[in-house]
């Protein structure tokens, strides 16, 4: 995965510290001496970029599903987090999106949640890529009262990780619907301050631009134009109901868009984002999962399938978003929404070894004929073997190797009992 959409038989990729040094062809001399990772049978492909999501929300997966999305939020998610997140549900629902999410492809992903520094922690002892940090939501939230105790200590955060080698520190504000526009220009500025990526649900509902208009006498794409938010760097998740004078601010704005397939399915969202339109404007344009309460599963290739097959459906056309377009924006498409497009998305020579090893050794990858068509249509995170995250291995023969996978999930099996004694009040309560 380059600019040209190279594919090389029976190549090898060097690997150098935490950098890619050389991608060589089938013929090229291999180097002596150095310890070799065998990829007979195996695509090789960059890791996948997961450009949204809410990982500590592993804790709450099938808890509250088939409901509309405002339904689900006010009454079941927000009510219950008040009551159950805290830094230790955090780290441990962190580290378990984590280990799914190396076990099926992905090395990066953007997360928006609460306990910035439990949440880093986590993505740190798992070894994964991650976009985190301060996150303002314009109610009292488990970690912070009120958007400017989020803030308060912020730059803090912003700046304890601003070299880390896998930790990128960004920051997000939730939403328009419930946040200001005056807090959501905080979060924007922080990031601007850091040259950092800042997240925010954008048009994911229909009820969201009127709401908008009623706060700021803005359309919420235009909202967030007036406070400079349009740039790049900045992920609008979901982006599901743009006008084309919408498309044409972020377009010239240089925002990236994060398309999230299956959450939006699930949540029984009646329309599609336009993400045809939007790459024809030369939008960058990513695959998120959404957080595994509202998917409810973490894995890339499912979201390829789904947002392929999406798109013909809606446009009548099977030849919109081919393959490799949906690979595209499974890699080097993530990579340039989350502006990290210098560093991870493709096998070049200066990028970070973030390296996904695929195994086509079954019956259902047998025999291959285009690679972009098996890795969308048909391979599943299942098949992944091997994962490196700059330069390291995370995982070997389907095998987590940077934390005990047992035991998160045994802990993450003591959460049980009291989330679904909380799940089962907010349930009666909102009856």
């Amino acid at each position: 995965m380059d600019d040209a959409g190279a594919v090389l038989e029976g190549g090898a990729v060097l690997v150098e510290g935490d950098r890619i040094s050389a991608v060589l062809d089938g013929e090229a001399p291999r180097p002596a001496g150095v310890p070799v990772l065998d990829a007979t049978g195996h695509l090789v492909i960059p890791g996948l970029v997961n450009t949204h999501g809410h990982a500590a929300m592993s804790l709450l997966r099938g808890l509250a599903d088939d409901m509309p999305l405002m339904t689900w939020l006010n009454e079941h998610i927000f009510p219950a987090e008040a009551e159950l997140v805290d830094p230790e549900f955090v780290y441990w629902g962190t580290l378990l999106s984590s280990i799914e999410m190396l076990k099926s492809g992905t090395t990066t992903f953007a997360d928006m949640y609460y306990f910035r520094d439990d949440a880093a922690r986590a993505a740190i002892d798992a070894g994964i890529r991650a976009v985190m940090g301060p996150h303002v939501i314009g109610f009292p939230a488990p970690d912070f009262a009120s958007p400017a105790a989020t803030m308060a200590d912020a730059a803090e955060f912003m700046e304890t990780y601003r070299d880390h080698p896998t930790l990128v520190p960004g920051t997000a504000a939730h939403s328009l619907y419930t946040t200001s526009l005056d807090d959501a220009r905080a979060a924007l500025r922080l990031a601007i301050d850091h040259g950092a990526p800042f997240q925010i649900h954008t048009a994911e509902d229909a009820s969201e631009f009127a709401t908008a208009t009623e706060r700021t006498g803005m359309g919420v794409v235009e909202a967030l134009e007036s406070i400079g938010a349009l740039r790049p760097g900045t992920v609008l998740a979901h982006s599901i109901y743009l006008s084309d004078e919408d498309i044409e601010r972020i377009a010239a704005g240089g925002a990236g868009v994060s398309h999230n397939p299956q959450s939006n399915l699930k949540l029984g969202i009646p329309r599609a984002a336009p993400v045809v339109e939007l790459l024809a404007a030369g939008v960058p344009v990513g695959l998120g999962t959404d957080g595994p309460a509202s998917n409810n599963d973490l894995d890339l290739f499912d979201e390829m399938d789904a947002a392929a097959k999406l798109h013909k459906f809606t446009n009548a056309d099977p030849t919109a978003l081919p393959a490799e377009t949906v690979f595209r924006m499974a890699t080097m498409g993530g990579a340039r929404v989350l502006n990290l497009h210098d560093r991870i998305g493709s096998l070049e020579p200066g990028k970070r070894a973030d390296i996904v090893l695929l195994d086509t050794r079954r019956a259902g990858l047998t025999p291959l004929y285009n690679v972009y068509s098996h890795l969308v249509y048909a391979a599943r995170g299942s098949d992944v073997a091997t994962v490196l995250v700059n330069g390291r291995v995370v995982v070997r023969d389907g095998r987590v190797l940077s934390v005990d996978e047992a035991e998160v999930m045994e802990r993450a099996y003591t959460f049980r009992d009291r989330v679904r004694e909380v799940i089962a009040r907010v349930a009666e309560e909102t009856r």
